[in-house]
C-alpha cells in the first residue's frame, strides 16, 4: 500500500448471509460497508419490514484491518533500523489489504449492473476516488514542497490505488460469474502480471491484477466458510502460525525486499528473473491466505466497542493518509530518533492505531459525508424503480 465468536465448538449458529450487494471494504455505508439498505422499499415490499442489521463480525474485522494498516504505515520508516518492526511490518502485509480484498468480493456477490447499482458504485467508490487523488496530490505539493506534482486520474498516489481497483474488479465481478474456473484464471493472471514489467502504471493495473485473486475468491465464499475459520482447532493453531510467520519474516527481513508485498511492480521491475514473479506470486498467495484465516479466527463475532467503527473505515483509510505522509515530508522520524527505540516504536504503534479509530467515528463520518457518501440525485435519471417508490410514497401520504 505505500510507495500499505466467541470460542467454543462447531455447534454455532452460521453467520447471516450478506446482504444483496454491498459493496465492499473498507468504507463507508454506501460503497463498502456491507450495509446497503434503500431509501426507500421496493415497490410491493410491505411497509412495516425491519431493517435488516450489520454483522458485527464483518465490522469488526474491517475495523481491526484498518488498524493493521495504519499501524503498518507507521512502522514502515522504522524497518531500516529495527529488524524486530520490519518482521512486523513484512508479516502484516502479507494479509492486511487481501483481507479487506477479499471481503470486498464477498459483499460483491450480487452485484450486476442494476442501475441503482452502478450508481452506489460511482457515488462510493469512483468519486472519493476522484476527490482524494486531487487531495492527495495538493497536499503533496505543500507538505513535500514539491510544486511539480501532476494531478493525475491514471496514476493513482499512495492509498487511492485501492478505489481504482476496486472499481474495475467490481465492474468485473459479472465475468467472473460466467467463467468454468473463476479461482484458478484469476491466479494465473496474477502469475502472468508478476512477470509482464510493460503493463506499465496505469491506475495501478499491477496491484489491479495481482491483488485479483482475493476479490474474486471473495466473490465465491459463503458464510460457512467464515464459520469454519472461526473454529476452536483453527483459532488455536494460529498462535503459532502467527510464530512462524514472525520467525520467517525476521529471518527474511534482511534477504528479500518488502516491495513483494505491495504487488505493484513486476519480478523484473524489483531486480529478480523473471521467474521469481511465478515463485513469489504463489508462495505469497499462500501465506495470505493460511494468515488471512488465523486473522478471521480471532475476529469477535459479538458486538463490540469498536464495531460502529467498522462502517467508517474508508474514512480511516483515506484520511489517516495525510498524516502517514506528512510525517515523512516533514522529517519526524529523523528528527525525533527516540522513535526508532523500542519505547519510541510502541508509542508510534499506539499513535496509528488512536488517529486511524479516532478517523473512524461517527462524527468524523459526517463531516467528511460530502466527499465519502455523496448523494449525487443532480447527477443521475432517476429510474422506474425510484419512480415507482417515490409514487407510492406520495399516494400513501395522501391517504
Amino acid at each position: 500500500m505505500t510507495n500499505s465468536l466467541r470460542p467454543g465448538g462447531h455447534h454455532r449458529s452460521p453467520l447471516p448471509p450478506v446482504r444483496d450487494s454491498a459493496p465492499a471494504v473498507p468504507s463507508p455505508r454506501n460503497p463498502q460497508s456491507h450495509q446497503d439498505t434503500p431509501a426507500a422499499p421496493p415497490a410491493g415490499a410491505t411497509g412495516g419490514k425491519p431493517a435488516k442489521q450489520r454483522d458485527a463480525f464483518f465490522d469488526n474485522a474491517k475495523y481491526l484491518a484498518i488498524v493493521l494498516v495504519a499501524m503498518g504505515h507507521s512502522w514502515e520508516p522504522l524497518t531500516d533500523h529495527s529488524r524486530a518492526a520490519e518482521a512486523l511490518y513484512m508479516t502484516v502485509y502479507t494479509f492486511h489489504m487481501p483481507a479487506f480484498i477479499l471481503i470486498s468480493g464477498y459483499f460483491s456477490r450480487s452485484f450486476d449492473m442494476r442501475p441503482d447499482r452502478l450508481k452506489r458504485l460511482v457515488t462510493g467508490v469512483l468519486v472519493p476516488f476522484v476527490i482524494f487523488e486531487v487531495a492527495y496530490t495538493f497536499f503533496k505539493r505543500w507538505a513535500d514542497d514539491d510544486p511539480t506534482q501532476p494531478i493525475s486520474l491514471l496514476d493513482p498516489w499512495y492509498l487511492t490505488w485501492f478505489l481504482a481497483a476496486l472499481f474495475v474488479w467490481r465492474m468485473t465481478t459479472p465475468l467472473w460469474k460466467m467463467v468454468r474456473w473463476p479461482i484458478p484464471l484469476s491466479i494465473a493472471i496474477a502469475v502472468l502480471a508478476s512477470i509482464s514489467p510493460d503493463i506499465g502504471d496505469d491506475l495501478d493495473l499491477q496491484r489491479v491484477l495481482q491483488f485479483l485473486p482475493f476479490f474474486v475468491i471473495g466473490l465465491f465464499m459463503k458464510p460457512e466458510h467464515f464459520q469454519l475459520m472461526r473454529r476452536r482447532e483453527v483459532k488455536l493453531l494460529s498462535v503459532p502460525i502467527f510464530a512462524c510467520a514472525l520467525l520467517l519474516a525476521y529471518w527474511a527481513g534482511p534477504r528479500m525486499t518488502s516491495a513483494w508485498f505491495y504487488h505493484r511492480d513486476s519480478a523484473q521491475e524489483l531486480g529478480a528473473p523473471w521467474w521469481s514473479g511465478v515463485v513469489m506470486t504463489l508462495a505469497l498467495f499462500g501465506c495470505s491466505m493460511v494468515l488471512m484465516a488465523c486473522f478471521f479466527a480471532w475476529v469477535p463475532k459479538r458486538k463490540m466497542w469498536f464495531t460502529v467503527l467498522g462502517a467508517g473505515t474508508l474514512y480511516g483509510y483515506l484520511l489517516h493518509g495525510f498524516l502517514a505522509k506528512g510525517s515523512r515530508f516533514w522529517g519526524w522520524f529523523e528528527d525525533y530518533s527516540w522513535l526508532h527505540k523500542p519505547l519510541g516504536e510502541i508509542f508510534v504503534t499506539l499513535v496509528a492505531a488512536t488517529v486511524v479509530t479516532l478517523l473512524c467515528t461517527p462524527p468524523v463520518q459526517r463531516a467528511f459525508r460530502f466527499a465519502m457518501e455523496p448523494k449525487m440525485e443532480w447527477a443521475f435519471k432517476r429510474d422506474a424503480a425510484q419512480l415507482a417508490r417515490e409514487r407510492a410514497k406520495a399516494s400513501s401520504s395522501r391517504t
